[in-house]
């Protein structure tokens, strides 16, 4: 069974190399963050003219397989990490699902498996990197290895932003934390979130400020409940947005929602995929007295997101795929 799948994972890694020579590095790479750029760039500069350097990425967490409890919301989907790896000028990204038996394959196994499919001259690590069964490959053991095989290793330092070495697992907490501004500076963009507009119960609408409800992937990490200054990229065009998260307790609501109201605009988007970019948070949900006052906020709320994206220097990027 474990020389089987070998098989069928190195047919599929063949299979996107096309016999080309591979400078390769490994990981989930969730938020492609300036940590995982500062990688890449290396990973191009080490792989020079000679080799293609390529991006062996998982669609799911290593860590969810190995621990059922193990539970995480990832930062963007696979199609959209796939577009900014190859963004970074990675000609070769190679997407694996991870399942429990290729959690049982020992580095030696999968190392071979690379070196055989992707003709691997070199494999880059970045900071506790460590593959294959109880992460028994870690620099050392693969360094042994490459000696052995034919392919030299490089470990690349962490990447640190104001003192915070810039992980996946930081910039979750930050949104989970409704800290934008911490969460952007960490990826080097802006967050962002795209999903189908969706029929909602048409509150806004009443209150003067139609908008648009998301059907987000529930497998993906919402910032926390609040309202944001956001840009939604309606085909491939920016719009100022003020953007909800969250039950909507003046309402007496419980299911959480993802809505903007989209300023200077009246369009039908139903059906449509739209993307939010973050900027900035606004402040936290509340529960209004009445109808009224909550009205009143969100006029506030309008005004001021119109006075922060008018400021915003940032270049407006389609992120979704």
């Amino acid at each position: 069974m474990r020389d089987r799948n070998i098989m069928m994972y190195g047919q599929q890694l063949a299979n996107a190399a096309s016999g080309h020579n591979t400078v390769v590095t490994i990981g989930v790479f969730d938020g492609v963050h300036r940590g995982h750029c500062h990688l890449i760039q290396e990973l191009i500069k080490l792989s020079g003219s000679d080799y293609v350097p390529a991006v062996v990425t998982f669609t799911n967490h290593p860590a969810s397989i190995i621990n059922p409890n193990f539970n995480v919301s990832f930062i963007t989907p696979t199609a959209a990490k796939v577009a900014l790896l190859k963004a970074q000028g990675i000609p070769l990204v190679i997407p694996l699902t991870f399942t429990e038996d290729l959690s049982e394959v020992t580095a030696r196994d999968f190392v071979k498996m690379l070196f055989d499919s992707v003709q691997m001259k070199g494999l880059v690590l970045g900071p506790d990197c460590a593959i294959g069964k109880d992460r028994q490959g870690d620099s050392e053991f693969l360094s042994e290895l490459g000696i052995e095989m034919g392919f030299w290793v490089k470990t690349v330092n962490p990447f640190t932003a104001s003192g915070t070495t810039v992980r996946s697992r930081i910039i979750r907490q930050a949104l989970i934390d409704g800290d934008i501004t911490k969460a952007n500076n960490l990826l080097g963009r802006m967050f962002s979130l795209s999903g189908e507009v969706v029929d909602g119960d048409k509150r806004g609408r009443e209150l003067g400020f139609p908008t648009a409800n998301l059907h987000v992937d529930q497998q993906l990490l919402l910032p926390g409940d609040g309202i944001y200054a956001t840009w939604t990229i309606i085909e491939g065009k920016a719009h100022m947005s003020a953007t909800s998260i969250g039950i909507r307790p003046t309402f007496g609501l419980t299911e959480r929602l993802v809505e903007t109201y989209i300023l200077d605009f009246s369009q039908d988007l139903y059906g449509q995929t739209i993307e939010l970019q973050f900027v900035e948070k606004l402040r936290g949900q509340e529960s209004f007295p009445d109808i009224e006052s909550l009205t009143n906020q969100v006029n506030e709320d309008v005004l001021a997101t119109r006075h922060i994206l008018s400021n915003d220097k940032g270049v407006r990027v389609d992120q979704s795929v």
